[in-house]
């Protein structure tokens, strides 16, 4: 999912991504290489490559005291992700089970450690291009971490039992399925199909970790290209749906916003007919619909230490 941006007499893109990958997944399209080279800033939610990133993951919000049952939940599943106990002890509790719904992708053949933004961001250095982080880590965890304890609790509950009854990969696979064929229409009805919105509460904090962050990214894109940059923004494509979608928020800042049609472009292979890291002849797997990048970078970190799940 790749739009055109133009304002100024410049163009810059805007890339919709998921936060993991795998090793065959790096060949990026034909027309998304190209963007990629046309510009000269890669900007991301948050650098992944960047060591003041994984230090920022060291928490320091108050966590809620878990009720002994949810905490051996809590406990088993960093056991089935094959993690030493402790390996997620410095994260607050929803960070942990937010990060055990990523490594969970590593079943479907998916890994952080291959993120599309850890792609992006080691080809942009090797090209010398700048790489800037749209927000902070402190910022993402303010948005994952309910400041209520009940609802902490509630968020680390819904992850767990979607883990437990294999919810999450179900919702996911669907996620990716929509991604890899650039079905926005799909994308645009998450909430119907995500297993995660069923309550106000929910549908509250759904907003709250994808709406809320747009206009704040929007302004950050606008705010590169008006210096002068050429920017390819690459960010979670769920950001791309909804009334707040940032190519909508992109164009009321005054850009020419058009999506890239890369089905169009005769000279592309069947093996790049979604123009993005891609492995021919493997089937679609799971990305985390709702992690931020900075829930994929803890979990990168996390699986480095860990062997695959068995």
């Amino acid at each position: 999912m790749l739009w055109r941006l133009t304002r100024g007499g410049r163009v810059s893109h805007l890339f919709g991504t998921v936060h993991v990958g795998k090793p065959g997944w790096q060949a990026l399209g034909p027309l998304t290489a190209a963007a990629l080279r046309a510009s000269d800033t890669l900007a991301l939610e948050i650098d992944p490559t960047d060591p003041a990133v994984l230090a920022a993951l060291a928490d320091t919000t108050p966590a809620p005291r878990l009720p002994e049952a949810l905490n051996q939940r809590l406990l088993a599943a960093t056991q089935r992700a094959c993690l030493p106990l402790l390996a997620l002890a410095g994260l607050h509790p929803v960070l942990q089970a937010t990060t055990l719904t990523v490594l969970d992708a590593r079943w479907l053949g998916l890994d952080p450690n291959h993120s599309l933004e850890m792609l992006l961001a080691q080809r942009a250095k090797a090209r010398r291009m700048k790489v800037v982080s749209l927000e902070s880590v402190e910022l993402q965890k303010q948005v994952l971490v309910p400041a209520d304890a009940a609802e902490a609790v509630a968020v680390i509950e819904q992850a767990l039992d979607q883990l437990e009854n294999l919810a999450s990969r179900r919702v996911l696979e669907r996620l990716v399925r929509a991604w890899e064929s650039g079905d926005l229409a799909t994308l645009e009805r998450y909430e119907q199909w995500c297993e995660c919105a069923g309550t106000d509460e929910e549908r509250a904090f759904l907003r709250r970790l994808n709406d809320e962050r747009n206009a704040p990214l929007a302004d950050r894109i606008a705010r590169l290209h008006g210096q002068g940059r050429r920017v390819f923004a690459a960010i979670g494509a769920l950001h791309m749906t909804g009334p707040a979608a940032l190519p909508r928020l992109l164009a009321e800042r005054g850009f020419k916003v058009e999506r890239v049609n890369f089905a169009a472009d005769p000279a592309r292979s069947a093996a790049t007919a979604i123009d993005r890291v891609q492995e021919p002849g493997v089937p679609a797997a799971t990305a985390s619909a709702t992690a931020s990048a900075t829930t994929s970078a803890a979990a990168s970190a996390a699986a480095s230490a860990a062997g695959p799940p068995r």
